[in-house]
Formats: C-alpha cells, sequence, structure tokens
C-alpha cells in the first residue's frame, strides 16, 4: 500500500511540471551516469560533446560512475597512470560544464565514482569495505549539498558485475551457485548499513550502477519469482526505506537503461523527497542512444548505458 500512495504523489507533483519555479521554491537537477571506462569516447574530442551535453541538460549536480581513464582512445590498450586524465582533472572537466565542486568517493579500482556540482559538496564517507569478505568492489561515496533549507545526502555505488564472487577461489563454482548475485545483495547492504543505515525518514538520494535487476521488471526478463538475481534489488525495496524513482513514476514500464536491454542503473529516494519530484526519466536522445564500436565490441559510444535525470522541487 505504501507504493500506491507515494505513486499518487509522485502523479500530483508530476501534474504541468515544468523545470521553471516560483519565488517560494527552489529547482533542483540530479544527472546520473555510467560513462564507460572514463567517458573512453569523449577522449578523441577533448569531451566537446560530452560537455556541450551536459552543460545544455543544466544539472546542479552529477554523479558519475566508471569515472577514471583507462584505455588509449578507440583502443582497449591500458594507459599508465601518468597518462590518465581522469580522475585527476575531474575539476577541469567539470568547471568547463559550471561545476566548480568536485568529491571523488571510495576509489579501490578503475572505476571510481565521481560528484560534481554547481554548490559545495560535503564529503561524508568514502566507502571501501573493512575486509575481505566486504571488499566493495569499485568502492562507494557518500556525500551531502545543501539546496534551500534541504541537506541532501547522495550514495554512489557501483556493484560487482560478474557471475562469480569478487573473492570467489574458484569462479567456475562460485559462478553455478549465483555467487555473483549474493555478493551484489552484500554490497548493497553494506554501502547502506554504513550510510543510511536504519533512518526511517529524510533526504535520502542512493544510485548507481547496480548490475541487478529488479522481479518490478519481470515482466521483461520472465524469471522465477526464487530467482537470485534479484537479491540485490530485493534487499533495497524490502530492507531500506528507498523507493525506485524511475518505476514509481512508470508503475507499469519496463525502461531499459543498458545497451543490452537491462535496467541495472536506479535512483533511489526516501518517502520525504518523493512529493518533490517534478520529473524523472532515462535519457535516451541522439547523443546518448549506444553505439556499438566497430573494433571493440565490449565498447559503445557513448557509453553503453543510459544517464538518467531527475527534477525536484524544494
Amino acid at each position: 500500500m505504501r507504493h500506491l500512495y507515494f505513486i499518487a504523489l509522485l502523479c500530483m507533483s508530476l501534474a504541468g511540471c515544468t523545470r521553471s519555479v516560483s519565488d517560494e521554491t527552489t529547482s533542483f537537477r540530479l544527472l546520473y551516469w555510467n560513462i564507460q571506462n572514463g567517458m573512453w569516447d569523449g577522449q578523441g574530442d577533448n569531451y566537446d560533446r560530452f560537455v556541450s551535453w551536459v552543460k545544455a541538460k543544466n544539472p546542479d549536480v552529477c554523479v558519475w560512475c566508471e569515472a577514471r581513464s583507462i584505455y588509449y582512445t578507440g583502443t582497449k590498450d591500458k594507459l599508465p597512470v601518468e597518462e590518465k586524465y581522469l580522475v585527476e582533472h575531474w575539476p577541469e572537466l567539470a568547471a568547463r560544464y559550471g561545476h566548480l565542486y568536485v568529491y571523488v568517493g571510495g576509489m579501490r579500482d578503475n572505476y571510481p565514482q565521481v560528484i560534481t556540482s554547481r554548490i559545495p559538496i560535503h564529503g561524508m564517507a568514502k566507502i571501501t569495505g573493512e575486509s575481505s569478505d566486504t571488499v566493495v568492489a569499485h568502492g562507494a561515496g557518500w556525500a551531502q549539498v545543501t539546496v534551500g533549507e534541504r541537506t541532501l545526502n547522495l550514495v554512489s555505488i557501483h556493484t560487482w558485475p560478474h557471475p562469480y564472487a569478487y573473492n570467489a577461489e574458484d569462479q567456475e563454482v562460485s559462478k553455478a551457485e549465483n555467487g555473483g548475485d549474493a555478493y551484489r545483495a552484500m554490497e548493497v547492504e553494506y554501502v547502506c548499513r554504513h550510510t543510511i543505515g536504519s533512518a526511517t525518514e529524510g533526504n535520502w538520494l542512493m544510485m548507481g550502477d547496480f548490475n541487478s535487476i529488479s522481479r518490478t521488471d519481470n515482466a521483461l526478463y520472465g524469471l522465477p519469482a526464487d530467482s537470485p538475481k534479484f537479491q540485490a534489488q530485493d534487499y533495497m525495496h524490502d530492507k531500506t526505506p528507498y523507493l525506485d524513482i524511475i518505476k514509481q513514476k512508470y508503475p507499469e514500464q519496463v525502461i531499459v537503461s543498458t545497451w543490452i536491454d537491462t535496467r541495472y542503473d536506479y535512483v533511489f529516494c526516501t518517502p520525504d523527497l518523493l512529493p518533490c519530484i517534478t520529473n524523472a526519466e532515462i535519457v535516451k536522445d541522439e547523443y546518448t542512444t549506444p553505439v556499438k564500436d566497430e573494433i571493440i565490441s565490449s565498447f559503445a559510444h557513448p557509453s553503453d548505458h543510459l544517464p538518467i535525470i531527475v527534477d525536484f522541487n524544494f
């Protein structure tokens, strides 16, 4: 019943939605995107198309997954550390689209999350895990921004992508036991425990590439109800106060977020924020539509994921 109630609230807030607001409210636009290998696609043109697109969307805060340079342009040849433009130069790149503040989350490997903002960011935690059993594979981050009278908690996550567990001694055995699904669920639980904790209210947003599917999208997947592939999203749905914003807006639709026709990318909010949402969309346009690279079949231009934009009025 709680989800039907919040769907009604969201529908009321979406009526006649617009980015312009009255003097009594403050608008806020969040842009989340997994930009694949540090926006590998943008290296060849000095990120000009990327910057132009972001500027046109005019976000207040951006959350970027896979925010570190990895490969030489047009190749899968790894860059030496000294030649990696990102993450070191995120302040320079972000300034080109009007963001003067940058926060790098927990960085364990080549796939960190980075937050950029036109308003000051307060870093709360860089999350990487405490032991070999709780490694957060790509790290996670928790930061705060203040919009009007609200302090928004922003939690970013990018979970382990493989069918076997991160620490598996035998990958084939782990794969057969759905170790990757269990590991992603562990990461989600760990990050939630070290961020939102037991809070049941407040201004919280959690977003990222969860590399996991939701049973609310099972019309697309057709999996049995007890499929282990739902574990991570079941935790979000059943064990936290978070609401899946895209599913709240489009309860009867499955809108994919990747080039392989899955929804791995989510933006969640706590119930206090849902009535403030005026628009939410997975953006598939002339620039963001993934196009497979002609040489490296596992890469796409500009990314193998689609961005998500959420607008609020506070």
